[in-house]
C-alpha cells in the first residue's frame, strides 16, 4: 500500500469521505466509543461504506503515527456501481463480459488481471467490499494503468453479485478443479461472468453453489495449478477466442 493513499485519525479520514474521496479500504479499532466515532459511524453508514472492525494490533502494523482507532486507504479510482453497468453494457448491445474476484488478496496479481481484462475487452471487475485486494500504487504500477480503463465495481457480498447477474441473464462459471467441464466445454458466446478464487482455497464454497457452470483448464504438469493471474487471463482469452 503506497502511503499516499493511507489515511490515519478521525478528522482526516471524516473530512475525506465528506469530501467525496473514494475509500478503498478503512478499518477501526473494535470498541471505539465518543462523539467522533459515532458520527464516523453514521458518516460509514450513508456512503454505504463497510469499515474492517480490528484489534489495534492491526492498526499499528499499517501506521506508527498517531491513528486513534481509524486508518483508511482511499482509491485512485471510482468505483461503479454493478447494475448500472450491467444496464450500460446491455443497451451497448454488446454481450456482458465481466470478472468476478472471489477472495484474491494480492495486489499483483489483482493488477495483473486488470491488466488482462483491459487487453481483452471485459466489461467490469467485481470485487467484495472485504477479503480483497486494495486499489494501490502497486495495484496500478501492475495493471500498467489498466485500473483507469476497467470499471471496477465493489459488492457487500458475492452472493448477492451472482444472483444479479443471473437475473440479468448472464451465466457465471466458476474456474474449479472440481468439475469435469473443461473451459472448451462451456459456450462463452452467451454473456458471461467468470469467476476466480483464491491462490489458496481457490472459490469459496459458497460462490460454487451459486454459480450456474463451472469449468477447468487442462493440467498436465506434477503441479496441480495455476497462478490466478495466469488462470484467468486463459480463461478471458478463451472467450475471446469464441467470441472473434
Amino acid at each position: 500500500m503506497q502511503n499516499e493513499s493511507l489515511l490515519f485519525g478521525f478528522h482526516a479520514v471524516l473530512e475525506a469521505i465528506k469530501s467525496g474521496k473514494s475509500i478503498d479500504k478503512i478499518f477501526l479499532q473494535k470498541g471505539l466509543q465518543g462523539d467522533l466515532s459515532k458520527e464516523l459511524h453514521e458518516l460509514l453508514i450513508d456512503h454505504e461504506i463497510s469499515p474492517n472492525l480490528v484489534p489495534a494490533e492491526k492498526l499499528h502494523k499499517l501506521t506508527r503515527k498517531n491513528h486513534q482507532g481509524v486508518v483508511a486507504f482511499t482509491s485512485p479510482v471510482a468505483f461503479q456501481d454493478l447494475e448500472e453497468l450491467i444496464i450500460q453494457t446491455q443497451e451497448k448491445g454488446e454481450i456482458p463480459f465481466f470478472i468476478l474476484l472471489d477472495g484474491v488478496t494480492d495486489v499483483r496479481n489483482f493488477g495483473a488481471i486488470i491488466r488482462s481484462a483491459e487487453c481483452t475487452g471485459a466489461h467490469g471487475i467485481i470485487v467484495p467490499k472485504s477479503g480483497s485486494a486494495p486499489i494501490s500504487g502497486d495495484t496500478v504500477k501492475t495493471s500498467v494503468g489498466a485500473v483507469f480503463n476497467v470499471p471496477i465495481c465493489k459488492v457487500d457480498h458475492i452472493k448477492d453479485a451472482l444472483f444479479l447477474l443471473h437475473a440479468c441473464g448472464i451465466q457465471t462459471v466458476a474456474a474449479t478443479e472440481k468439475t469435469e467441464n473443461l473451459i472448451y466445454d462451456i459456450d462463452f458466446k452467451e454473456p458471461t461472468a467468470i469467476v476466480m478464487g483464491s491462490e489458496g482455497s481457490g472459490v469459496s464454497s459458497g460462490a460454487l453453489k451459486t454459480v450456474t457452470k463451472k469449468a477447468k483448464l487442462p493440467m498436465f504438469g506434477e503441479i496441480s495449478s495455476l497462478n490466478v493471474s495466469v488462470a484467468a487471463g486463459t480463461f478471458m482469452y478463451e472467450i475471446v477466442r469464441q467470441r472473434l
